[in-house]
């Protein structure tokens, strides 16, 4: 559907890479607490819009960050009070259905719009006799009311066109290019550690930042008390910053 999916559980991470490599998942960012899965939402929103999908008490806090919170119906009561949308039904299935749903209402919207746009920029004109020096076009009266009358059959016709839509086909959603993958290779971050006190050290974040998954490379200089990080997907800054501090260093800043 063009849309980049992140996995946010608090299992391990071989379990979450696991199922993950079954669904198709973008990302998988595991054993992370509630608070961190708030941290990621925000994070994320600087990149663009974000909707959060949960049913549990620890997603209520990133459910609320998001753009757009969606519960699962059999979920816990915060999570539903949390969220925008509630779905009815125990599914996952039911989310892709729900931004297909959207995005034809969207659709809809725009259509009846211009539409409607454009038939009163020639009908108001010409019902005020604007046209007539021009063309000569004059309006009878019951020409006018018959022609307000078609314009909100039309309008009301198009919006009952959603009646019919299929939200669990997937045929016509829009694909992800290679384009948008390229894009979110080779991001950088650079992270402010203050503690480290000599090549020892560095050799030390160096280890730790590069087994995250995310991470392709880490320059790690203790003089200059920085890591620059080359990154192959986004990794929040909780997870870099709790990676670290793990080894006794403090993170001063994640830029």
């Amino acid at each position: 559907m063009g849309i980049r999916v992140i996995m946010l559980t608090g299992d391990n991470e071989k379990t979450a890479k696991a199922i993950a490599s079954q669904t198709g998942i973008d990302e998988v960012i595991a054993g992370i607490l509630p608070n961190g899965k708030k941290d990621v939402i925000v994070s994320l929103k600087k990149q663009g819009r974000v909707a959060m999908v949960g049913d549990g008490i620890n997603d209520a806090p990133a459910l609320t960050s998001a753009d757009t919170g969606i519960a699962i119906g059999a979920g816990s009561d915060i999570a539903i009070d949390a969220a925008d949308i509630v779905l009815m039904k125990n599914s996952l299935k039911d989310v892709p259905a729900a931004i297909r749903l959207s995005r034809a209402s969207l659709k809809n919207i725009k259509e009846n719009l211009f539409w409607a746009f454009f038939y009163n920029v020639i009908g108001i004109p010409l019902a005020a006799g604007l046209w007539i020096p021009i063309f000569g076009w004059q309006l009878n009266p019951m020409f006018g009311a018959f022609a307000m009358s078609l314009s909100s059959f039309c309008v009301v016709s198009n919006a009952l066109r959603l009646n019919f839509f299929r939200l669990y086909d997937a045929g016509n959603d829009k694909k992800i290019n290679n384009k948008d993958n390229k894009e979110e290779t080779n991001m950088k971050k650079t992270m402010k550690i203050e503690g480290m006190m000599c090549g020892h050290c560095e050799a030390r974040v160096k280890k730790v930042l590069e087994a995250l998954a995310e991470v392709e490379s880490a320059e790690v200089s203790h003089t200059e008390g920085t890591a620059v990080l080359t990154l192959t997907k986004d990794i929040s800054d909780s997870i870099l910053r709790e990676t670290v501090e793990a080894q006794d260093y403090k993170v001063i800043s994640i830029s």
